[in-house]
């Protein structure tokens, strides 16, 4: 009998370490594999990659951003641009790894047309290698050069997307580091130690306040509440929930309304305007917005989630102007400005376009997908209205160009750092027929969006417009 109960204890025990290995080995093949089979540390995707040269990546217009060049029986990955590609291309290296779209887009970059031509010239030590497939980029060179010129020593970013479609032109962030590997290995210390973060990438995982910019989402929230025709008499301040809230300068507009109040950036309306909307509407349109939400992309990005059901009066006046709690990237404001110009929708954001071989074959192509409904067509219009007059008479002026109609919105944000404000510009062209968005962000500038962002954005709008991506 005590035999018996021993050969079930130990069968039960047997059965039970059997029973946890097959939900550990399932466990691991669905939620663990993945992450393992794409770590840039995993030592048998460098053994295949020794075997197989890795593909070559192409700006739109098939200028060369990034390749590998084989020497003997080894590769090396080349990026000759430099930093220009640091925060979106990334880096591929046998010391630190590799990031962004060198890492999401591993598989591709190292997927052979055949694996048989692989196992050949390993049994014959055959030297020259294989190729993997090549990426075709929706950014463009000459733009992203030409953001990095305007940037210059200023911290910040530069955005410029299609609105219709999703495609990203330019996501410079500066500043920047020199990808290469010698590089890399010469420089990964200092990099690391210095104060201005130059591994950040600003664009996508940079969160600020937004300042006036803020004011596009605060003028949908107020029109969805029903008060599109809002008037109040601007005084130049007000006292909202116990807290004062000024103009710049304290300059009052008197009897001002929505379109009136975006041209000028009044802080005294939407402060006001905002007790009438109200938490829920305020944080629906913000989410249809994606301000606060992250944005799905081919690169990481961050986002900071409001919980608008705790703001008192005060705190709700504040975000209203872009201030208070709210925290943005770059690209979510650049979403802002994309859905006002594609009346209303947002599409999903992409900067890889396709995926192919040598020869032609692709074996990836990037999906056309709505990412949110952000308000209706009308409500679209309205704000492009109130957009165009903020350039053509308001705080913007700095972005128009001759011959067509620029709509934006300027914004100063104050932060932790006193007198040393972020500096921020949201707009699109042709406001008739919009073909590019923007957003431009000088990070602690100190100065104000519309003498800072805004003449960046209209070079860019102009480089645009010069070189085929406006018609």
């Amino acid at each position: 009998m005590k035999l018996n109960k021993r050969i079930i204890t130990v069968m039960v025990t047997v059965l039970m370490l059997f029973l946890i290995l097959v939900i550990y080995l399932t466990y691991f093949t669905l939620f663990q594999a993945p992450h393992i089979v794409n770590s840039s540390y995993n030592q048998r995707v460098w053994e295949k990659e020794e075997r197989i040269l890795r593909g070559t990546i192409y700006d739109r217009n098939g200028a060369v951003l990034a390749e590998s060049k084989q020497n003997g029986d080894s590769q090396q990955r080349i990026y000759p641009h430099g930093s220009l590609y640091a925060h979106t291309i990334g880096y591929n290296s046998r010391t630190y790894g590799k990031t962004n779209i060198e890492l999401r887009f591993n598989n591709y970059l190292l997927k052979t047309r055949s694996v048989i031509d692989v196992i050949k010239n390993e049994q014959t030590n055959k030297v020259d290698f294989d190729k993997g497939a090549n990426l075709s980029l929706t950014l463009d060179n000459g733009m992203t050069k030409l953001a990095a010129q305007l940037l210059g020593k200023d911290n910040g970013s530069v955005v410029a997307l299609n609105p219709v479609t999703g495609e990203v032109y330019c996501l410079y962030s500066n500043p920047s580091f020199d990808p290469n590997e010698s590089k890399l290995i010469e420089n990964w210390d200092k990099l690391a130690e210095r104060e201005d973060a130059p591994f950040f990438a600003r664009a996508t995982q940079g969160l600020y306040a937004p300042g006036s910019t803020f004011k596009v989402v605060s003028s949908a929230a107020g029109i969805q509440a029903g008060y599109a025709d809002f008037v109040t008499t601007d005084s130049g301040k007000t006292n909202v929930g116990g807290k004062d809230f000024k103009n710049a300068g304290e300059k009052a507009y008197g009897e001002i309304d929505m379109g009136d109040a975006v041209k000028v950036s009044s802080n005294v309306y939407f402060t006001e305007l905002s007790q009438k909307i109200g938490k829920n509407i305020f944080e629906d349109i913000a989410d249809k917005f994606f301000v606060t939400k992250k944005v799905p992309f081919d690169l990481d990005t961050k986002a900071y989630k409001l919980k608008f059901d705790d703001f008192d009066k005060a705190e709700l006046a504040s975000v209203s102007i872009g201030q208070g709690k709210l925290q943005v990237t770059p690209l979510n404001m650049a979403l802002v400005a994309c859905a006002v110009a594609n009346d209303g929708v947002i599409m999903k954001p992409y900067i890889v376009e396709e995926a192919f071989y040598d020869n032609g074959d692709a074996i990836y192509s990037a999906p056309s997908d709505v990412l949110s409904r952000a308000t209706d067509s009308e409500t679209a219009q309205a704000l492009t209205d109130y957009m165009v007059g903020c350039v053509k008479s308001g705080t913007g002026t700095a972005a128009r160009i001759s011959g067509i109609d620029v709509a934006g919105k300027t914004g100063t944000a104050e932060n932790e750092r006193k007198g040393q404000t972020h500096a921020w510009f949201i707009g699109f062209a042709p406001a008739d027929n919009p073909q590019i968005a923007i957003c431009v962000m000088k990070e602690y500038s100190g100065k104000g969006g519309g003498s800072v962002c805004a003449p960046v954005a209209s070079k860019i709008i102009r480089y645009a417009l010069n070189n085929g991506l406006i018609n």
